[in-house]
């Protein structure tokens, strides 16, 4: 593998590709085609470690949360990316948010037994809604296409193919304590390109296997799928879980719902009980808790479960 001279001496020398918890992008110098390999294992745990999720559905979260990261990868904006999937079948739904500060957190849905299969089978008929939710300044934007395909790699290729008219291949896979993947896309350009550039490409990426993409640091992966190609490799990106979740958040949420429905609650629970649904933090509000909901002021919204 050839690396460009500059690169090559920021990246092996001052900056060592971390195989952990980190997204790296490189991008072939002689073609219009650039990749992101992703690697979430802490951050992936930390998830595992807030709810006990069937093993079919563990699978399938694990890859939604690869996709997810591998998808804000091509994306540049300052906010956070959330992928959602709600289905008819076992698994209701799927949530995966990733920010631009590369912290991520996701949950899911489910009921009765997830059977393995391809999405028809665990997900049904159902939906794929990326938005993008700026912190400030440009407009919300969200894309919705068909769950199309037999996993969550098709479904996003699927996605790319109709919403962003972009080339794209994506392998995503987890097990209990990993996730891994990889996306390659072909960028779009003015210049002549050799026609055979995408199609090789496709084929070396391929060849990668599941305990590659778990296991292996991204420059070993690239150097054994791409050793005869002149490839740019930039800086690794560390990611990692973080929940957005408050009590001022919390009680914003209770605000929305309106002070009879809380006084509702208070007369006949006593108080009210709020776990939030992405990493089960648990918050309680009693009567004079319930009555400073009215009176003080709180932050945006986050996703919650009332009791």
């Amino acid at each position: 593998m050839t690396l460009a001279p500059a690169l090559t001496d920021m990246i092996l020398d001052n900056n060592p590709i971390r195989a952990h918890d980190s997204l790296q992008r490189f991008l072939f110098e002689n073609a219009a085609i650039r990749g992101q390999i992703v690697h979430l294992d802490a951050t992936w745990r930390a998830v595992l470690e807030r709810r006990r999720y069937p093993a079919t559905l563990r699978a399938v979260l694990g890859e939604c949360m690869v996709a997810a990261a591998l998808l804000s990868a091509t994306t540049k904006f300052t906010g956070r990316l959330v992928m959602q999937i709600q289905g008819r079948g076992p698994i209701q739904l799927l949530i995966v948010e990733c920010t631009s500060d590369h912290t991520m957190r996701a949950m899911a849905k489910w009921t009765g037994n997830v059977p393995s299969g391809p999405l028809a089978t665990t997900i049904g008929d159902g939906q794929l809604a990326i938005t993008l939710e700026p912190y400030e300044g440009s407009e919300r934007y969200q894309g919705i296409v068909r769950l199309v395909g037999n996993s969550i790699a098709e479904a996003l290729e699927n996605y790319f193919a109709h919403s962003e008219q972009l080339e794209t291949r994506i392998w995503a896979t987890a097990d209990g304590y990993q996730a891994g993947g990889m996306l390659i896309q072909r960028l779009p350009t003015t210049d002549w390109v050799d026609p055979d550039d995408w199609p090789r490409a496709v084929h070396l990426s391929n060849t990668i296997t599941r305990k590659e993409l778990l296991t292996l640091p991204a420059r070993d992966i690239i150097r054994r799928l791409y050793h005869e190609e002149d490839i740019w490799i930039f800086d690794s990106i560390p990611f990692g879980f973080r929940c957005s979740c408050s009590r001022n958040r919390v009680t914003d949420v209770l605000r929305v719902l309106g002070q009879v429905e809380i006084d509702t609650i208070i007369a006949d629970e006593g108080r009210i009980s709020v776990n939030c649904e992405f990493c089960n933090h648990h918050y309680e509000f009693d009567r004079v808790d319930a009555k400073q909901i009215f009176v003080t002021g709180a932050l945006a919204g986050t996703s919650v479960r009332v009791h």
